[in-house]
């Protein structure tokens, strides 16, 4: 696909994405236990601070500077529920250029002090990612990717790990805010790959489980329920760093995927295949 010119106004798209994060992570870091007020959204697994809508503030006004013509889609001003989720990125999916933002991704670790959690944001041209930035004010680690252009940490390259067996990978999931149907299915996936891989963790981050996908830090990722503001930006940092994202079914990665397996492309057809056999079994 052919690209406008990516530099308007003297600004590239990645400068602004990675000003914007830095900025609103050095700000979340500023409230880190000292929020005012904690709001339930679906469930009591589902929270969110003034600190989450004062960063996508805060994210939507630096961009909306430099690219006032651009559509934005924040986890903020969207109502809560799958059905909410889907309407709002129908709404703008086919925009030329359409900023997918999760201002804090782990908010629930935010509120507890878990220092695991992040700034997400992706930059979509015509319902393809193009940028991702996805920056952790706790390590002030700054992963990026750039279609074409490969996956950084820190200005270094990253890649996805070696492990071609489930056996000899750690892999990571998450436990889903929506309980009638993403928990248990996403239990019933833990239950039956604990025993088939090196070990499974969930630090309670989608975006920053997908960042370490790319890094080599994870060899898996898998979640149920999932949104877009979770899974763009990281979703392009592993598919740039030698990685594969599909939707639980093995169909490509596109913005409007919820159930996401993310590795690094060795254990993909293994880690999909145990999945379905947990989702198909009765018990």
């Amino acid at each position: 696909m052919a690209l406008a010119d990516p530099v308007v106004g003297s600004k590239s798209f990645a400068a602004v994405a990675i000003n914007c994060a830095a900025k609103a992570g050095e700000w979340i870091k500023t409230k880190l236990g000292n929020y005012q007020q904690l709001d339930l959204k679906m469930s009591s697994h589902d929270l969110v601070t003034e600190v989450d809508k004062g960063s996508e503030r805060l994210i939507r006004g630096l961009i909306g500077t430099h690219f006032p013509n651009h559509s934005f889609l924040g986890e903020e001003g969207v109502e809560p529920g799958p059905e909410a989720s889907a309407k709002a990125l129908e709404d703008v999916r086919e925009a030329e250029y359409l900023w997918i933002v999760d201002p804090i991704d782990g908010t629930t670790n935010f509120v507890h002090g878990f220092p695991f959690f992040v700034v997400s944001i992706a930059l979509a041209h015509r319902g393809e990612v193009i940028l991702g930035v996805i920056y952790d004010p706790s390590k002030d680690e700054l992963f990026i990717a750039e279609k074409g252009k490969g996956a950084y940490v820190h200005g270094k390259p990253i890649e996805v790990s070696k492990e071609d067996t489930l056996q000899s990978s750690l892999v990571a999931t998450g436990f889903p805010a929506e309980q009638r149907y993403a928990l248990p299915l996403n239990m019933k996936g833990i239950q039956h790959l604990a025993p088939k891989v090196r070990n499974i963790r969930s630090a309670g981050s989608a975006a920053l489980h997908l960042a370490y996908v790319a890094a080599g830090r994870l060899s898996g990722f898998w979640e149920i329920g999932l949104n877009s503001w979770d899974l763009a930006a990281g979703a392009l940092l592993i598919q740039e760093s030698g990685g594969r994202v599909t939707d639980t079914e093995g169909a490509e990665y596109h913005l409007g995927v919820r159930n996401v397996v993310a590795s690094n492309g060795r254990i993909h057809d293994d880690l999909i295949k145990e999945l379905r056999e947990a989702a198909d079994n009765p018990s």
